[in-house]
């Protein structure tokens, strides 16, 4: 190995050392070359590999039946990718800047920002749409590769050495614990596995004061590709690069504030390169429907946390996953003992770790980490960059050659922590199957290779060495899989196989946009089913959902999950109509491979009203709400008497029903029976949103799994009134529940359809990406309602006049139509997108400056330690 240059200033770039060359030195330096190229390969190809042979093993997706599909991999990425692929081949209404399908008309710009801003997403068009899943596992493994392999590009800026050494060190940092446990199902987030060594590689550039245009390229591709991720990247990197410049010897002061200066420039602009990424998800985020409230309770214990250096399993209890493998763990534990290494050097990267680690479970720093609010989640998202750090120390530990006694000591300090971590949830029998075999392994490949043999020994240590890391990271990544898919919540959803795509043909063949809606129904293949098999429905989860949205829709009887970031279809007839929902499909009974196609004549998506009714000084029920909004009365809405069962008592404008005990003891004399009076032949309807238990009567039986604030049941059909006009209806409550008041209301459909005849549509009604054009009839007057949520954005001109901001009517789209009023056209324009267009092209102007009106800077250039030479 070549030695160690004493600062960055003294390492020689290879291609300064090309052009010095010997006349007959060529042929070697082209040598040196392509396997200096050859080794990012190898890193991509060897962590890649042992991705796939690690999911083969296990039967998963694409290597076998098991789905991959958990969490928001199958919720929110296949979904969103099959959204993509719609808009690469115009398959569908709307573009990236609205999305007409989901949440009955939402904005789209920052989900594709904050979803499908990973280059390899865009992989997603090659593939035909039912195969959706394929390239969004792609966009994984392509991330670990590329993360890999840009890791040994970087390793080797922070200190020179064999680049095949830095690749078997990177695939440990391509398949860490964080890639294993949390990246694998946020494709989003694998990008940030590629921005730490992608700005590792700028803010060497900044040491070394050369490339600051590229280097500025590159921040900007790793904010853009996942701005989350990407803050974390930097803010590990920023420590990195001071602590190189603190344990630089023979630097000068003012060389390292230059450096300083030089990071902090490229950053600042590199990020307003990617502004729009910034200010439309801002704006976006500002306006998104409140996550729940989450507290940091209790932090794992330190012992806990250290055995998640141990690779192969999955705890328990949520904790930073870190580990990197057995031979980045073996030399971290190595490094301490190296007296090759300056003492300073050791202890300032050890603290370095170790004050990350400790920032992981700090809820303060946790909030820095996670830009200032407590994720919805796992608090431990930002655990790849300690993962990066560790493989830093590794790969310092490696290219100075450790002598036997040192790796001794290692190996007996990674015995040492093996045995105080026994009894922890992540350690398990793959742990020691790796500690052990493989690190024996491990041990005795280093040994050798550091060993002064002849180049035969050297070559067969590390082909064995390469094969160790090889089978224990796919070991790794097979072990990890098959404890974490035996957690219960990890359940896969289904995504695109034989069920969704037979409900994705009765949407297209009843396909009415833009006259009506087509709503694929709650039965929520993903959570977001409108984009994963079409229509245009409610359901819609995502970070970004407009409060105006969710708030609009409960209101009007539909219902959300998460506090609201994931709204529902609306169940109930009026609902639909308010919404133009013409078809919808329901399952039949509870199997979701099979449903049933329901048709109703729905309101037109465009009506033109009179005067628009105020709503009421006090307390407004959902079905005075519909009704206000329909413009006619629709309901009767009965007063409940207690008939039957437990007593209630009368509570807050209700009834509190007592526990009816756990629901294995079964409905059999459980809860209180309500009797009311209706009209006979109406249908009745229940709403009760925070309602949890079951819900039973005139034959049929549902489930309420409300909760306050989190789960908002929707309004529900029951049955129709008997001819005797009464109604009976059972409620049994999990655990003390309230039944409003007003929990029932029995609607006419002949008065609903005779409302929905009453109201006017436009002469016609066309839908752009992001807006949408009317000819109304001659002489309209008062207001123009959209079945569209009020979400700020949109403007509206009346004949061609000015565009102003729209007012909201029970939560929808109203515009003022004046007198005489024949066309309207309105337009979307996501909020922060012009301020961040701006910002954007201010930076490209400082850059094309920098790259044009500066001297060249494609090389070092040597230069005398200067006090009075200037930054450049």
């Amino acid at each position: 190995m070549a030695p160690t240059p004493a600062t960055p200033h003294e390492a020689v770039r290879p291609q300064e050392a090309d052009r010095r060359l010997p006349a007959g030195e060529p042929l070697k330096a082209v040598r040196r070359t392509r396997r200096r190229l050859a080794a990012p390969w190898l890193a991509a190809a060897l962590s890649m590999g042992a991705y796939c042979l690690g999911l083969a093993l296990y039967g998963s997706y694409p290597f076998g039946p098991r789905s991959r599909a958990v969490n928001d991999l199958g919720n929110q990425f296949v979904p969103f990718h099959a959204r993509l692929w719609d808009l690469m081949h115009g398959n569908t209404s709307g573009d990236l800047l609205f999305n007409w399908s989901s949440g009955y008309g939402v904005p789209f710009l920052a989900d594709f920002f904050t979803y499908l801003m990973n280059p390899f997403s865009w992989l997603v068009g090659l593939f035909p749409r039912e195969l959706a899943d394929l390239p969004v596992f792609l966009v994984t493994l392509f991330s670990i590769g590329l993360g890999a392999a840009l890791m040994t590009v970087f390793l080797g800026r922070l200190h020179p050495g064999p680049g095949l050494l830095r690749a078997l060190l990177s695939v440990g940092y391509g398949l860490c614990a964080w890639v294993l446990n949390d990246g694998f199902a946020d494709p989003m987030w694998m990008w940030g596995l590629v921005a730490l060594p992608l700005l590792g590689i700028a803010a060497d550039w900044c040491v070394r004061r050369t490339r600051w245009v590229a280097g500025t390229l590159l921040v900007a591709l790793a904010w853009a590709g996942n701005f989350y991720t990407a803050a974390m990247a930097t803010l590990a990197m920023a420590l990195v690069l001071v602590l190189r410049l603190l344990t630089a010897a023979q630097m000068p002061s003012r060389d390292r504030l230059c450096a300083l200066a030089r990071a902090t420039t490229m950053a600042l602009t590199g990020i307003l390169l990617a502004a729009p990424v910034l200010t439309v998800t801002f704006a976006a985020s500002r306006a998104a429907q409140p996550a729940p409230e989450v507290f940091y309770d209790d932090r794992p214990s330190l012992l806990y946390q250290l055995a998640q250096l141990l690779p192969g399993g999955h705890g328990a209890v949520p904790t930073p996953n870190i580990f990197i493998g057995i031979p980045g763990l073996l030399l971290v534990a190595t490094f301490p003992f190296l007296r090759a290494v300056p003492l300073r050097t050791r202890i300032s990267w050890y603290v370095l770790a170790a004050g990350v680690a400790a920032s992981f479970v700090w809820e303060p720093t946790i909030l820095l980490w996670h830009g200032f609010a407590l994720p919805n989640g796992s608090p431990y998202r930002a655990a790849f960059v300690l993962s990066g750090i560790l493989v830093m120390i590794s790969w310092l530990a490696l290219a100075h050659r450790p002598r036997l006694g040192e790796l001794a000591a290692g190996g007996a300090l990674v015995a040492l922590l093996a045995r105080l971590c026994r009894d922890q949830g992540a350690v398990g029998t793959a742990t020691w199957i790796l500690v052990a075999g493989g690190g024996a392994a491990t041990l005795l490949g280093l040994a050798a290779l550091t060993a002064p043999h002849n180049a035969r020994a050297r070559t067969a240590a590390t082909a064995a060495l390469t094969g160790t890391v090889l089978l224990c990271s796919a070991y790794t990544a097979f072990s990890v899989t098959a404890v974490r898919d035996k957690i219960a919540w990890f359940r896969p959803k289904i995504t695109l196989t034989g069920p969704s795509l037979k409900a994705q043909d009765g949407l297209v063949a009843r396909s009415d946009w833009p006259r009506s809606r087509t709503d694929p129904g709650p039965h929520e293949f993903a959570n977001n089913d409108p984009l994963l098999i079409g229509g245009e429905g409610g359901a819609y989860y995502s970070s970004y959902v407009p409060a105006a949205t969710a708030r609009a829709l409960r209101g009007l009887g539909a219902g959300w999950y998460m506090k609201g970031r994931h709204t529902l279809s609306f169940e109930d007839p009026v609902g639909q109509a308010l919404m133009g929902v013409s078809s919808h499909l329901s399952p039949v009974g509870h199997h979701r491979a099979r449903f049933t196609a329901h048709r109703a004549r729905p309101a037109p998506l465009l009506t033109v009203r009179g005067a628009l009714p105020r709503p009421p000084a006090g307390k407004e029920t959902v079905f005075a709400r519909q009704e206000r909004v329909l413009g006619a009365a629709v309901y009767e809405v009965p007063a409940l008497t207690p008939a039957g069962g437990t007593i209630p008592a009368p509570d807050r404008g209700g009834w509190l029903l007592p526990d009816a005990g756990p629901p294995s003891a079964g409905p059999d004399g459980a809860g209180t029976t309500f009797t009311a009076r209706c009209t006979p032949g109406s249908t009745v309807v229940w709403s009760a949103p925070w309602f949890s238990g079951q819900v039973s009567g005139l034959g049929a039986r549902t489930e309420g799994i409300g909760r306050r604030d989190v789960t908002a049941n929707p309004v529900r059909e029951l049955g129709r009134v008997p001819a005797d006009g009464t109604v009976s209806v059972r409620f049994i409550g999990q655990g003390r529940q309230l039944v409003p008041e007003h929990a029932l209301g029995c609607l006419s459909r002949a008065r609903l359809a005779t409302a929905v005849r009453a109201l006017h549509g436009p002469r016609s009604l066309t839908t752009g990406g992001h807006g949408l054009t009317a000819r109304l009839p001659r002489g309209s007057k008062g207001h123009a309602v959209l079945a569209l949520p009020a979400v700020a954005g949109w403007g509206c001109a009346v004949d061609g006049g000015p565009h102003r901001a729209p007012s909201s009517f029970g939560g929808l789209l109203a515009v003022p139509l004046g007198s005489g009023a024949r066309r309207l056209s309105c337009a979307y324009v996501p909020p922060g997108l012009k301020p961040g267009l701006a910002a954007s092209g201010v930076a490209a102007l400082v850059l094309a400056a920098a790259a044009t009106g500066g001297r060249p800077r494609g090389r070092a250039r040597p230069r005398p330690h200067s006090t009075k030479e200037a930054c450049s």
